[in-house]
């Protein structure tokens, strides 16, 4: 007896196609590509360039988008090559349509090289939810930003909602950033234009491999001109290295922020192997000592869960059982059993049982 197999209706192929929403997505956007049945989307309409190596689009968003606060991250993700990519940048909302994403080429950078040389208008880039915890406190007082190249995207996010609810006027506000060259700062002509129209806001930018200025980095001389730094809120952005010496400088805030967004690893003379269980997945493996678990896990073709992978998103984040970490940011050593345990940021010091 031969079999024939029942053809679908029209009706039927329409109604599986919205059941499965990467049919429905794909088909809807033949018609708009900002349409979704459940992604959040945001189409390149402008880019500009804001420094060298960086440039800003201007993103028109669809209504699953979800406009994080000002000074929080959202995933992007983009497909290079047929391969899915996952970072997380800092969003700058411009109007209840649109927003502005800002990136610096890395070197090395896939993601960020694509972006630079090769995204274009027209182009569609999906994004994840808002995370992060740099936001304006609720109680007005004075604000001093440190910053450090690209880390002033999530800055400018927060001075451009100060300006629009007319905070910019009323609030001390301090913003120091360093740079390597003329060339590298970002929204100079927007600081200066802030600058002129609120007393309040001063902004002094530092370059640290011009030959005709060489200014120093961050260091304990640079408190010397600010006021009122008790009765401060202190935000800092940029390298591990810089955010720690910021954490160390102003200790004495009344708030202190910071956030890393590349690693500078500790200086580590930590050698030999350990052995970590993971046991959800029944495995036992062996790693480095002095190296992330993230990436030293990776290398063994197991692929845990990340976002950043720079200890913000706790994306990573798993119950560590037993064992001895070290934080490959500021070097402090863990070793109580039953805590959380940021593998992206964190290597073995010992054999670990993590719930992996």
């Amino acid at each position: 007896m031969q079999l024939t197999e029942k053809r679908k209706s029209p009706l039927t192929s329409i109604a599986t196609a919205v059941l499965d929403p990467y049919a429905a997505n794909f088909w809807l956007q033949k018609i708009n590509p900002l349409w979704s049945v459940n992604q959040s989307l945001g189409k390149i309409v402008k880019k500009d360039t804001a420094a060298q190596g960086v440039v800003s689009f201007t993103l028109q968003f669809n209504k699953k988008f979800q406009i994080g606060a000002a000074g929080q991250h959202h995933p992007v993700y983009v497909t290079i090559q047929g391969v899915r990519y996952e970072r997380t940048y800092s969003l700058t909302q411009l109007d209840a349509q649109h927003v502005l994403l800002t990136v610096k080429k890395v070197d090395q950078g896939k993601v960020s090289t694509w972006l630079v040389e090769q995204a274009k208008v027209g182009d569609t880039l999906e994004f994840g939810a808002p995370y992060g915890d740099m936001q304006l406190p609720a109680q007005a007082q004075p604000l001093i930003l440190l910053v450090a190249g690209s880390g002033i995207t999530p800055m400018y996010s927060l001075l451009q909602d100060m300006a629009k609810s007319g905070r910019l006027g009323s609030t001390p506000v301090t913003l120091m950033y360093w740079v390597k060259t003329f060339a590298d700062a970002a929204f100079k002509a927007q600081f200066e234009a802030w600058a002129q129209q609120y007393p309040n806001f001063k902004f002094q930018v530092f370059y640290t491999q011009e030959p005709s200025v060489a200014h120093s980095r961050l260091n304990a001389e640079h408190l010397q001109d600010l006021a009122q730094i008790e009765q401060s809120a202190v935000f800092a952005c940029g390298p591990s290295g810089f955010t720690t010496q910021a954490e160390q400088l102003f200790a004495q805030a009344a708030l202190l922020k910071t956030e890393a967004f590349s690693m500078t690893p500790v200086l580590s003379d930590d050698v030999g192997l350990v052995q970590v269980t993971l046991t959800q997945s029944k495995k036992i493996v062996t790693i480095p000592k002095g190296k992330s678990i993230l990436e030293s896990l990776e290398q063994q073709n197991i692929k845990p869960k990340y976002g950043c992978r720079m200890g913000i998103c706790h994306k990573c984040v798993c119950n560590k059982a037993e064992g001895s970490t070290k934080n490959l940011v500021d070097g402090v050593q863990n070793s109580e059993p039953n805590n959380q345990l940021k593998i992206c940021v964190n290597s073995a010091q010992t054999d670990l049982i993590i719930d992996l």
